[in-house]
């Protein structure tokens, strides 16, 4: 494991502190200090956490800092038949840039009969895109289940509709798609709309659901809108109007 430490450190260079990774993470910031300088190593499940918030997988930080770097930076896009799809987004960009910064999220989801599951998402411009980055932290007590998930995409902004496509980090990655109508004149707190996906807990049945986005600004508490996602009952006072 002898690259584990140096590509952590690249890794955190990209960001602006270590302290905004581990509130992202929600990880001590201690602990994290403790992998950065080489006198522990993370577990494999905080080592899978970090790796899906720089949008990875866990294994690329065992790879040669050369190859890291590569991989940190993602995919280019060549001009092949593929990036007929990827000339979509933005859009509209500067429709968009209304709608940058942090949103609670909430939708239904067979996974969660009877609850509303709610999640963070957030909306950046990037080299003339529109990024999305979202987590879900689910816990299920009684039945020991403990999720985090997390799905990178990107904005796109036509005839007056916000079209967000994501994909899952992670082993058992997939797509989901929202649409969302967009603030209008007098109200920019909520964006709603549908969203469509599959259920993890349910075989992969495909299902759509209606969904609410509520901005909570360009620089929250990132702890403590994590500290909020989950599934909430259909009687909670967090869920919107």
């Amino acid at each position: 494991m002898p690259h584990l430490v140096e590509n952590l450190k690249i890794a955190c260079a990209t960001q602006r502190s270590i302290s905004h990774v581990c509130r992202a993470i929600d990880i001590n910031r201690q602990q994290f200090n403790r992998y950065i300088n080489g006198e522990t190593r993370p577990s494999a499940h905080n080592l899978a956490r970090i790796a899906a918030y720089f949008d990875l997988d866990a294994a690329d930080f065992l790879l040669a800092p050369k190859l890291f770097r590569v991989r940190l930076r993602g995919p280019s896009v060549g001009l092949n038949e593929g990036s007929e799809l990827f000339k979509a987004f933005p859009g509209n960009l500067h429709a968009l840039r209304r709608h940058i910064g942090y949103f609670q999220t909430y939708h239904r989801s067979p996974s969660w009969p009877g609850m509303v599951v709610c999640s963070c998402s957030r909306l950046s411009e990037q080299g003339g895109l529109v990024r999305v980055k979202s987590m879900e932290r689910l816990r299920d007590p009684g039945n020991g289940i403990q999720q985090f998930s997390k799905y990178v995409g990107l904005a796109a902004f036509y005839r007056n509709r916000i079209f967000i496509t994501e994909r899952v980090i992670g082993p058992n990655s997939m797509l989901s798609q929202t649409i969302l109508l967009p603030f209008d004149e007098h109200q920019r707190v909520y964006l709603r709309g549908t969203t469509m996906g599959v259920s993890w807990r349910k075989e992969n049945l495909p299902y759509a659901s209606r969904m609410i986005w509520r901005h909570v600004g360009v620089e929250p508490d990132l702890r403590e809108l994590l500290s909020r996602c989950g599934p909430l009952p259909l009687s909670s006072r967090q869920l919107p109007p």
